[in-house]
């Protein structure tokens, strides 16, 4: 397989045009059809075998979540990026589809026109398609994943219980690896955790609903001056930065509308730079899957504190860039599978110092 084969699924046929458009004459790229609601995809699905999905929700006959289910129950590898409305009930469903499979969501163009509609989409689909794509193809291709190198020294033993915070970097693929891992994480953790997870406003607010049904802690979406607490997790809104900061005995939360860093609102690096200067060495990062390098420059921060890294492994990202650069510079305290960091994330505050890998 030398090339990612894409499916279009939106009953929108302008949707259709500009998707199909947009991905057409990529080289590594081939459009395999279009579909006008998920029976339709289904039936394509069985026929021409696409490796990735650009996937509507709302469609007649068989909605976007609907045809999720059914590949689920059929165990299809085919995956899904999910093309969402700006609207409340589009972020929830949204967070049921990525449920159910889908790796990422891109909003549906806002802008006016056919051409400005293609412009959205170059910026924010393309870009997706193609390194969710290359990690498709190189799964098929049986290119086994790099061995990390050691890290460069053993991070020094620190007192038992020093952390004071875990914060966490995600993006492509986050969502369900921050349920998958965040769940296997005990409500006495003892800590607070704060995340980053590169969302559209209101998407967010869904995710941390999702997520608090699931975890043995409270979680939330990060609101102005919100205090941090132990066994409580709070996500950046979308289309926001988070940030950290002392008001008298305690740490508080600081949302701000400040320019995008890495082309990303909520931004890594925003975040970890004010937990380097409120919680300096005492600090846990962790860096897991997606696209960039949002995150490297924080991450390296908090480790000249004398704080510890943790970054998820390639073999288990789907899409191995975020911690690409820490990992093979040596940054890295411990790199773990996605079923590996809760255990190396609870060890580490329990114990007091890192579990390297």
């Amino acid at each position: 397989m030398n090339k990612i084969r894409v499916l279009v699924v939106d009953d929108s046929a302008i949707y259709r045009k500009v998707i199909t458009s947009v991905l057409s004459g990529q080289p590594e790229i081939e459009i395999v059809g279009a579909a006008a609601n998920g029976k339709i995809a289904f039936d394509m699905i069985e026929k021409h075998k696409p490796d990735l999905l650009t996937l509507d929700i709302e469609m007649p006959v068989m909605t976007g979540l609907e045809l999720l289910q059914e590949l689920k129950k059929i165990k299809s590898p085919v995956k899904a990026i999910v093309l969402s409305g700006l609207t409340r009930e589009g972020a929830q469903a949204t967070i049921q589809a990525m449920a159910l499979g889908a790796l990422d969501v891109v909003l549906k163009p806002k802008g006016d026109s056919y051409q400005a509609g293609a412009e959205e989409l170059k910026q924010v689909l393309l870009p997706r398609v193609k390194a969710i794509g290359a990690t498709l193809l190189k799964q098929a291709q049986g290119v086994p994943s790099q061995v990390p190198p050691e890290p460069r020294a053993t991070p020094p033993r620190r007192r038992r219980g020093s952390y004071g915070v875990v914060a966490i970097g995600v993006s492509t693929g986050g969502p369900p690896a921050l349920t998958r891992m965040l769940r296997q994480l005990p409500a006495d953790l003892g800590v607070p955790i704060l995340i980053v997870q590169h969302m559209p406003p209101m998407f967010t607010k869904s995710l941390a609903n999702s997520l608090n049904q699931v975890c043995p802690f409270e979680v939330l979406e990060a609101e102005d001056g919100m205090p941090l607490k132990p066994g409580q997790a709070l996500i950046a809104p979308g289309g926001k930065h988070l940030k950290v900061v002392r008001s008298g005995v305690k740490v508080i939360a600081q949302i701000s509308d400040d320019p995008p860093e890495n082309a990303c609102r909520p931004s890594v690096d925003y975040l970890f730079r004010s937990v380097a200067e409120v919680f300096g060495g005492d600090t846990l990062s962790v860096i897991m899957t997606g696209m960039g390098s949002d995150g490297t420059l924080g991450a390296r921060l908090i480790k000249s504190k004398g704080g510890t890294l943790f970054c998820q492994d390639e073999a288990s990202c789907v899409v191995y860039g975020m911690p690409k650069v820490l990992v093979e510079n040596g940054d890295a305290d411990g790199v773990f599978s996605l079923d590996q960091l809760a255990s190396a994330i609870q060890q580490s505050v329990k114990v007091g110092r890192p579990i390297c890998s």
